[in-house]
């Protein structure tokens, strides 16, 4: 065999000789070295082996702990830094640098889900009048809640207060690193929390030294960041303007809590229209958003385009001829709340998407809605504000001295519109309101009583324009103007006892109007004829008056009871409810000018 390519010998494990086995004892293999040694001595290597390998995993841990220690001081300076920085844009960067890093590193910033035992209010109601000592915690009973961070205070390196909030809510978290799960996470995480963060927190519920309910975490997960500058909340400087606030709702509802009152009381609202509605046997419907004719009112549409049909469409301005055929088909009681959509001006009480309700109830007149305004508006302010009496700034709470008290106690006011006008100018108003003279009339009268009107000057807008100056300024408490003229009001029932004018009213508050309501038409005739009047007008130039319908005609061929229809804004109600003096402040997502030229990309 070649040398050069044989293998070598095997090794075989050193065989201890005769003597050795009757001098010294049995031996055994250590199966570290590969060697026989006595029992004794074996136990001996491994004992010195254990403690050896006991102090590398100290060393080890040690180590690691130092290295965490010192990135989480790194981590603080870091975050310290971005934190003071007054650049918003360079504190978002940061922060966004800070996230990535962690998800190299395999983190998943954002969670799935934090189980929760409380929301944060439950949280108060429940343990407030259970933790009664202070610097006194239930140790055995275990919380955990979630909130966004609001503030952040530290009394030492070791001793951290948040507060956290929640809707409205709040609650202090007193962080003792004493009574945290680990150092090096109590560090690293108390350090990156800032102003805004979403956090999840378990802990047990108790008092601190001054008396404030507290949880004392165990745990404390990050849920989602804020990666923006949040306002000071207390520095006035720092306060929202009202551009920023209703452009971005979602900040103005994270800063102000009386914003998200605003919502809830609308709500509120909605909820009890709904439920005195369905307490009297009122059936809730949907009709359709987009028509093929705008009806209903009068207002001037949205047009929208049907692709697949190749036709043009109108965002519905009201739902009401869909409610009175669902009347003709015997639903003898229907009521909708739903978006209207009009395409005029936007001001303080305006905007071109708005909520209203509508209801209509078979074999009912306007008497009896007027009665039953009287008893859903009472009763909802009662509810909501425990008395019938509000406080209302017409010119926002800033200017007090613009406060007026509305009561709503039935029964409200009433007055005829026509013979209102007439005692407040000292005229009388001509018979017949179609002709030419009379709007000849109309138009002296506005220029003498120095009315402006904007064309065309149609009848029914310069009686409207009248009635604003001179009927609805001495509504404010609710004031019912009643039995409006038929040529103002082409969907309304003949008055029964005054030729000319109509069984129709509006509610006026605070000198605004809230509702509408009428007897309905019901003679198909009738109807076409009004029709055909409102469609002379739109051709004099009247964008807003309303188109000939003829399939709500034969609606009627097939025979409408007699009706009582209603409608109301629910916008400006909670306006006046929530002591608002814009319709912005009651809407999470006004009508608003881009503040971006979409033409050039250029901010305004």
């Amino acid at each position: 065999m070649d040398p050069a390519t044989s293998e070598a010998p095997a090794t075989t494990p050193e065989v201890p000789a005769a003597s050795e086995e009757k001098g010294e004892g049995k031996k055994v293999l250590d199966e570290v070295t590969g060697k026989y040694v006595s029992k004794n001595e074996l136990k001996k290597l491994q004992k010195l082996r254990k403690k050896e390998e006991e102090k590398k995993v100290k060393d080890e841990e040690k180590r690691k702990k130092e290295e965490a220690k010192k990135q989480a001081k790194e981590e603080n300076k870091e975050e310290t830094a971005f934190e003071d920085e007054l650049d918003p844009s360079k504190y978002t960067a940061n922060r966004k640098e800070w996230l990535d890093k962690r998800r190299a590193n395999g983190e998943n910033p954002y969670p799935h889900k934090f189980h929760r035992t409380h929301r944060i209010d439950e949280f108060v109601k429940e343990f407030d009048p259970l933790c009664t000592e202070k610097e006194k915690f239930l140790e055995d009973c275990t919380v955990a809640v979630t909130g966004r961070v609001y503030t952040i205070r530290g009394a030492s390196k070791h001793l951290k207060f948040v507060d956290l909030t929640q809707d409205s809510a709040k609650v202090q978290i007193m962080a003792n690193r004493q009574f945290y799960e680990g150092e090096v996470e109590f560090l690293a995480l108390f350090n990156s929390i800032k102003r805004g963060d979403i956090i999840g927190v378990k802990g047990v519920p108790g008092r601190t030294k001054t008396g404030e309910l507290s949880i004392r975490p165990t745990h404390v997960e990050r849920l989602s960041y804020c990666l923006h500058i949040l306002p000071d909340p207390t520095d006035p400087k720092s306060r929202l303007n009202k551009d920023t606030r209703y452009r971005q709702r979602y900040l103005d509802l994270i800063m102000n809590n009386h914003v998200k009152d605003i919502f809830k009381t609308k709500s509120k609202i909605i909820n009890f229209i709904r439920s005195f509605l369905t307490e009297r046997d009122f059936i809730e419907v949907e009709t359709p958003m987009m028509n093929m004719i705008a009806g209903g009112a009068t207002a001037r549409p949205f047009i929208t385009t049907h692709n697949e049909l190749k036709m043009n469409l109108f965002m519905r301005i009201a739902p009401e001829l869909y409610l009175k055929m669902l009347i003709v088909g015997g639903m003898e009681r229907v009521f909708e709340i739903g978006k209207q959509f009009r395409n005029e001006g936007i001001d303080s009480t305006h905007n071109p998407e708005f909520t209203t309700c509508e209801f209509y109830w078979a074999y009912c007149d306007y008497n009896d809605l007027m009665e039953v305004s009287e008893q859903m508006l009472s009763q909802m302010v009662y509810s909501i504000h425990g008395s019938y009496k509000i406080q209302y700034h017409r010119e926002g709470k800033e200017n007090p001295d613009s406060m007026v008290e509305i009561d709503f106690t039935p029964p409200f006011k009433r007055i005829p519109m026509m013979k209102g006008l007439e005692e407040r100018l000292g005229v009388t108003i001509p018979e017949d309101l179609y002709s030419q003279e009379t709007n000849e009339f109309f138009k002296k009268l506005c220029l003498e009583k120095k009315v402006i009107c904007k064309p065309p000057l149609t009848t029914p807008r310069l009686i409207d324009k009248l009635v604003g100056e001179f009927l609805e300024v001495e509504c404010t408490n609710p004031t019912f103007i009643i039995d409006h003229p038929q040529i103002m009001s082409p969907l309304a029932k003949w008055h029964r006892a005054t030729k000319g004018l109509t069984e129709r009213f509006e509610l006026f508050v605070n000198k605004h109007e809230l509702l509408n309501a009428y007897t309905e038409l019901n003679d198909p005739k009738v109807q076409l004829e009004a029709f055909q009047d409102q469609a002379d007008q739109k051709d004099q130039g009247d964008i807003e008056a309303q188109v000939v319908d003829e399939d709500f005609v034969k609606a009627l061929e097939y025979g409408l009871p007699p009706t009582a229809g209603w409608g109301i804004g629910i916008d400006r109600l909670t306006m006046l409810l929530t002591d608002t003096n814009t319709i912005k402040e009651v809407l999470l997502f006004p009508a608003m000018k881009p503040d971006v030229d979409m033409t050039t990309g250029k901010t305004e």
